[in-house]
C-alpha cells in the first residue's frame, strides 16, 4: 500500500470505529489511511472542510488525539492474480496464515501482509503474438493455477495498444509478463492487477437469467431454484441451518469457482469452515475442494468495520474470475452482522437512524451489493466470446426469526429467489429447514427444465406443490375437528404429501448418498411419487381400503429411495415405478 508524500493529519476525535482528523486537504472520498503510531488501515468515508471522517477497519483502543494519519492517496483496492485460490484472507484481504506466522495466533494490529504469493513462480503460456492489437478483456495468456482451474491474464479494462513483447516461462506477480504499446507510449503488464473494491468490474453485457444454478438440493432444485448469475437470501432464526445450508451449496452447487465470506459470525463456526474445507474432496474434479475456493474469515470479535469490506472484497474477487469465463458462486454469511457494522459506524457518525436504527442508505447499499450479481458477456475485443457469472446468496440472520425485519425486507426487494428457513422444521429435525410455503423463486426457469431435463418436470413439480398447498388445508381441518372427520380420499393426500416431505424434501447434509442429488434422480424420485399418488386414487375409487395400499412393500421401499446411489438411481427408480404400477 503506497502512502503518498503529503504532511500526515492529526486525529482530533475518537468515537470506536469512527476517527475524524485534520490536516488531510489532500484526502479524498475512500482513500485509504493509515492512522496512528501502530499504522492502523482506515478509510475516509466523509469530508466537510478540513475535517476527515475515518472508519478504521482495526481496533482503536489505545489510540490518542493528535497521532499522525497518513493518506495513501488510493482507495481500497484488492489484489488479483494467481495465487488466491485456497487461500483464507480477512476482510480488507490480508492472508491470515502470514499474519498468523508474523504475529503469532493473536494477530497484532497493523499488520499488513501481500495478498497474492510473491515470492511464487508460476508458469505463463503466451496465447497471443508480438504486433497483434489488443483491448479490454482480451486473453492474453494462461496460468495453470490450479489442478481444475485456468487462470487467464486479461487485458485490464480501459487498457489498450499493441503487443511489443510478451514472455513465456516462469514469473513471479511483480515481473512484467507483457509489454504494450499505445501512443508512442509503453505499458508493462504483470500477472496481478488492482481493482477498487466498491466499484464494480465492467462487462459487455448483462444476460437473461433463463438457467438455473444446480445446487444437488432437491426442494431447490424443483421447486425454488435460482438462476445462474442470480441472487438468493436464506433467512432464518438460530439453528436453522444457515451455515450448513450454504456449506451444502459451496460443495455442490455448479459452480467453477467458491467465494466464502464469513461476515460477522461466529468465530467456533468461521473455524469449522476453515478447518474442514481444507479437507473436502471436490466431487466435481476428484481435487481437494479448496483449489477452487477462496475464503474470508471476519468474525464477530473482528472490528465492525471491516465487515463492510469483507463483503465488497469478496464480490470484487467473484468478479475477477467471472471476468475469466467462470460461474462463481458467492456466499455471504451472514448479511446481518454487515447490516449491524452499517447501523453501529451511522451512530458514531450521528446520522439519523432509519427504521429500527438502520441508516436510512441501507436499502441503496444492498441493492448495490446484489445487483453486482448476474451472468454476463464479458470484456473481449478480440479473440472467443466468453460469458461467465456471479451468483449471489446472502444469509439472513433476523431477530427473533422475523423476516419483516429491515434487513430481510430490503433484501427481498432486490433478489429473485427466497429461501425461508423454519424454526419449527428445524426442531422436528426436518433440514434443509425450507418452507415451502413462504419460500418463492421469480426467475422463469420452465423452459430450461422442460428442454434439459423432462417435458413432464414442470407439471409434476407443480402437482407436487398443490398437494403440499393441500395438506396444509387439511391439516387446519384436522386440528378443528379430528382426522376420523377426513374421507378416505383426503386422508390419502396427507399421506402422499407426508411422502413428498420425508422422502423428497428431507434431505441429510451428511448421508453419503443422499447430500447430493442430481436433477435425473430427483425427477425419478418426484414422478414415483406421484405415479403412486395416481395408482392409489384409483384404487381407492375401485374400493380398495386405504389401510391396504398403505401398508404395501412397496410403501417402505419408497422411504428408501434417496439412498440409491446416484450412478444407479435412474433405473432402480424407473423399475420402482414399474413395481408402483403393477402393485396398485
Amino acid at each position: 500500500m503506497s502512502e503518498s508524500s503529503n504532511p500526515p493529519g492529526r486525529v482530533t476525535r475518537i468515537a470506536g470505529p469512527v476517527v475524524a482528523a485534520t490536516g488531510l486537504e489532500e484526502a479524498r472520498l475512500y482513500d485509504v489511511v493509515r492512522v496512528g503510531e501502530l499504522g492502523l488501515i482506515g478509510e475516509v468515508i466523509q469530508l466537510s472542510g478540513d475535517l476527515a471522517t475515518i472508519q478504521v477497519y482495526e481496533n482503536t483502543s489505545g489510540l490518542r488525539i493528535g497521532e499522525p494519519v497518513v493518506s495513501s492517496g488510493a482507495p481500497l483496492v484488492a489484489q488479483l492474480g494467481p495465487g488466491l485460490l485456497g487461500r483464507v484472507y480477512d476482510g480488507l484481504q490480508r492472508p491470515l496464515a502470514d499474519l498468523a506466522a508474523a504475529t503469532g495466533n493473536f494477530l497484532e494490529r497493523g499488520v499488513v501482509a501481500s495478498p497474492l504469493p510473491l515470492e511464487r513462480r508460476w508458469h505463463f503460456t503466451p496465447q497471443v503474438a508480438p504486433g497483434q492489437n489488443v483491448g479490454p478483456g482480451d486473453v492474453l495468456g494462461v496460468v495453470p493455477e490450479s489442478q481444475t482451474i485456468e487462470h487467464r491474464l486479461l487485458v485490464p479494462p480501459g487498457v489498450s495498444g499493441r503487443v511489443m513483447d510478451i514472455g513465456s516461462g516462469t514469473f513471479t506477480v511483480q515481473e512484467p509478463v507483457v509489454v504494450l504499446e499505445l501512443a508512442g507510449t509503453r505499458r508493462e503488464l504483470t500477472l496481478m492487477q488492482q481493482w477498487p473494491v466498491r466499484r464494480p468490474r465492467p462487462y459487455q453485457a448483462k444476460l437473461d437469467p433463463d438457467r438455473p444454478l444446480l445446487t444437488g438440493t432437491r426442494i431447490i432444485d424443483t421447486f425454488f431454484p435460482v438462476a445462474q448469475g442470480g441472487a438468493a437470501i436464506i433467512p432464518g432464526g438460530f439453528g436453522t441451518g444457515k451455515t450448513v445450508t450454504e456449506q451444502s451449496l459451496a460443495r455442490w452447487a455448479e459452480a467453477d469457482v467458491v467465494v466464502y465470506v464469513g461476515c460477522g459470525e461466529r468465530g467456533n463456526e468461521i473455524t469449522e469452515v476453515v478447518e474442514e474445507f481444507p479437507t473436502l474432496e471436490d466431487p466435481r474434479h476428484g481435487a481437494p475442494l479448496m483449489e477452487r475456493t477462496i475464503l474470508i474469515a471476519n468474525t464477530s470479535n473482528m472490528p465492525v468495520a471491516a465487515r463492510e469490506a469483507s463483503i465488497y472484497t469478496g464480490i470484487t474477487l467473484a468478479e475477477y474470475y467471472r471476468d475469466m469465463g467462470y460461474n462463481v458462486l458467492l456466499l455471504a454469511d451472514s448479511t446481518s452482522r454487515w447490516g449491524e457494522a452499517l447501523r453501529e459506524i451511522s451512530s458514531r457518525l450521528e446520522e439519523m437512524p432509519g427504521e429500527e436504527g438502520y441508516p436510512a442508505y441501507l436499502a441503496t447499499r444492498l441493492s448495490e451489493f446484489y445487483e453486482r450479481s448476474g451472468r454476463v458477456r464479458c470484456l473481449a475485443t478480440s479473440g472467443a466470446e466468453r460469458t461467465g457469472s456471479v451468483t449471489v446468496i446472502g444469509a439472513v440472520s433476523p431477530p427473533g426469526g422475523d423476516f419483516s425485519e429491515p434487513m430481510t425486507h430490503n433484501s427481498l426487494r432486490v433478489v429473485g429467489t427466497f429461501w425461508a428457513l423454519d424454526y419449527d422444521l428445524s426442531r422436528r429435525r426436518h433440514f434443509p429447514a425450507i418452507n415451502w410455503m413462504r419460500s418463492y423463486t421469480l426467475y422463469h426457469l420452465e423452459e430450461w427444465y422442460a428442454r434439459t431435463s423432462a417435458p413432464d418436470w414442470n407439471s409434476l413439480a407443480r402437482e407436487a406443490m398443490a398437494l403440499l398447498q393441500r395438506e396444509v388445508e387439511l391439516l387446519e381441518i384436522v386440528q378443528l375437528v379430528g382426522p376420523d372427520a377426513l374421507a378416505e380420499s383426503q386422508r390419502l393426500v396427507l399421506a402422499v404429501a407426508r411422502m413428498l416431505r420425508e422422502d423428497f424434501l428431507q434431505q441429510s447434509a451428511y448421508h453419503q448418498m443422499d447430500r447430493f442429488c442430481p436433477l435425473d434422480k430427483t425427477y425419478w424420485m418426484l414422478r414415483a411419487i406421484l405415479v403412486f399418488h395416481q395408482r392409489t386414487t384409483t384404487a381407492l375409487a375401485a374400493g380398495t381400503p386405504l389401510e391396504r395400499i398403505t401398508s404395501l412393500p412397496i410403501v417402505a421401499e419408497m422411504a428408501r429411495m434417496k439412498e440409491l446411489p446416484v450412478e444407479d438411481a435412474p433405473g432402480q427408480l424407473q423399475a420402482l415405478i414399474q413395481r408402483i404400477e403393477s402393485s396398485l
